[in-house]
């Protein structure tokens, strides 16, 4: 075997990120929770004792593919997050910027704050707070190979597709259906490329897949499970803290066992 493809070897058994594919991570976090209700948003919302966000950051600081972290945040939010960050010692944040008035206005923010040494960036909802260092490596390494990946889940529903009445139009193949997640990652230059030919046309997307799929680029899908969920209304709060309860179990049975 090859001197670089030890040093790779032991590399990757160590959890070192790769210096040829720096990979910064950019934490959408500015949204309003509209839906969410309440006078609190749900990035700041308490889960399991510590902010929703929280939860989010900490698992992008222990993926051994990320080396740098921006969270995207509301203005007055923003020395909260500094306070924060450091309480919970989030020592790969880099920046924490305001953010615009669309979700893709402020992925954009984020994304001017990168490194330059930045060769991928992993684009990521705080609100998805359940996804986990495994997860996020395992998007990066797919990215990492076809320059763009997104995390995703197989649809365990027929899914139906409606007229503009609401009437049921015709039925999706389900094998071909997934829900998209986040993290989305993809080649730095590929997202550049396609988050400003999307700004020059005016091209609206809901997620960064569109961006990329809007200049002809395939996105690779990476199954992340059902557990990778969004947290949108209070109601989800209860199911997240049901997840993280039942990991908390598990993990606490297993180091019993050791």
């Amino acid at each position: 075997m090859c001197v670089k493809k030890i040093v790779g070897v032991l590399r990757a058994a160590a959890g070192t990120p790769h210096p040829k594919k720096f990979t910064s991570a950019i934490i959408a976090a500015a949204g309003m929770s509209e839906r969410f209700g309440g006078d609190v948003t749900k990035q700041m919302s308490e889960l399991c004792g510590k902010p929703l966000l929280i939860h989010t950051l900490e698992a992008f600081e222990n993926a051994d593919c990320i080396h740098e972290i921006i969270i995207v945040a509301k203005s007055n939010e923003i020395p909260v997050w500094q306070t924060l960050c450091r309480e919970y010692n989030i020592s790969k944040l880099t920046n924490i910027v305001q953010g615009g008035y669309t979700r893709q206005e402020s992925v954009l923010c984020g994304f001017e704050a990168v490194n330059k040494k930045s060769k991928y960036v992993a684009i990521a909802d705080g609100a998805r707070c359940l996804i986990t260092p495994d997860l996020i490596n395992k998007v990066c390494r797919s990215a990492y190979k076809y320059k763009a990946a997104t995390a995703a889940h197989r649809s365990t529903d027929t899914v139906k597709i409606a007229d503009k009445k609401g009437f049921i139009e015709s039925t999706a193949d389900r094998d071909t259906v997934w829900l998209a997640q986040t993290p989305q990652v993809f080649k730095t230059r590929l997202y550049r490329a396609a988050a400003y030919t999307a700004l020059k046309k005016g091209f609206e997307a809901t997620d960064d897949n569109s961006l990329v799929e809007n200049v002809g680029h395939p996105i690779r899908l990476v199954e992340c499970g059902s557990q990778n969920i969004k947290i949108t209304t209070r109601d989800d709060i209860a199911v997240a803290e049901g997840i993280l309860a039942e990991r908390a179990r598990i993990e606490k049975y297993y180091n019993y066992e050791d």
